[in-house]
């Protein structure tokens, strides 16, 4: 009798880890800009069904773009102790296999924009070569973190555009802080694969910035609460958002002297990454009461 520890995983339970459902932080990650964006244009307001194709929407673009950065590094990943029981990488499924799910993933994503307005329907045309190239920048960009940050400033793009069809200087504000937050929690997720990076060559921020890594993310986030307040203050918005900005910064303050600590262990790493996670729901909040209030 086969005990249920060494049967063997099933197809479909790999498929769900390639496309990294299994690890919701990092598609929500993605999601909470959209939505900041679409709360925002719309004061507060969203219609139920742009709030179903953003939802959707960053799902299978984030699943797309799991998918095609694990297709680039399948011969990097089983060198680094994080990656290496990927499921292109430890060969659980088979490169075909993963090109099918990235065509259907795109398909998916590019299916939802149809439903959206012209200028946000090319957005989302601009944003792939962007997705697909991100994990060839980490061979020849010395910060390939900024590439990815650029993708996450297309979801507010999208669908800011999607809800107002056109973008406003604070459309800009939002997108800028969106960048520097992501630049921010992906230095700290790089910073965990430091001597793995090093060893192959690879090319991170946490690596560029090298000894200052933590006083990078420190400047990325103050950057993002500067333009944060700069946005909640052309919009108009009542103070509470404010307080959730501030609940923001206070937290981005302790992870900032959490990263200045020696020796800090890997998992940390990737405890601060998920952190802000909740960090974007309260900033989310605060936009809504802030919106609805104003």
């Amino acid at each position: 009798m086969v005990s249920e520890s060494n049967r063997p995983e099933p197809t479909w339970l790999r498929v769900i880890r390639l496309l990294r459902w299994d690890k919701p932080a990092g598609r929500l990650i993605l999601m909470i800009p959209a939505l900041w964006a679409i709360v925002l244009a719309t004061g507060g307001t969203p219609p139920l069904t742009l709030i179903l194709i953003v939802v959707f929407g960053t799902l299978a673009t984030s699943a797309a773009g799991c998918v095609v950065n694990d297709l680039w590094d399948r011969d990097i990943d089983p060198e680094v102790e994080r990656t290496r029981d990927r499921p292109l990488a430890s060969k659980a499924l088979t490169i075909q296999t993963g090109i099918g799910v990235a065509i259907v993933a795109f398909a998916c994503a590019g299916g939802l924009a149809l439903y959206l307005n012209p200028l946000s329907f090319w957005l989302c045309v601009a944003a792939v070569p962007v997705i697909i190239c991100y994990p060839l920048a980490k061979r020849v960009f010395p910060v390939p973190q900024l590439v990815l940050s650029i993708a996450w400033g297309f979801a507010v793009l999208i669908s800011w555009s999607a809800a107002t069809a056109d973008l406003q200087p604070a459309t800009w504000l939002l997108w800028g802080a969106t960048v520097l937050w992501t630049l921010g929690f992906d230095t700290v997720y790089a910073m965990s694969d430091r001597e793995d990076d090093r060893q192959l060559g690879i090319n991170s921020s946490a690596l560029f910035f090298g000894d200052f890594a933590a006083e990078a993310v420190g400047v990325f986030f103050l950057g993002t609460a500067g333009l944060m307040f700069a946005l909640d203050w052309q919009l108009h918005l009542h103070p509470v958002s404010w307080i959730a900005l501030a609940v923001a910064v206070v937290l981005w303050g302790y992870q900032y002297w959490q990263l200045r600590q020696p020796d800090l262990p890997r998992p940390v790493y990737g405890k601060i990454f998920r952190d802000n996670v909740a960090i974007g729901w309260v900033l989310l909040a605060g936009m809504i009461g802030g919106s609805l209030l104003s």
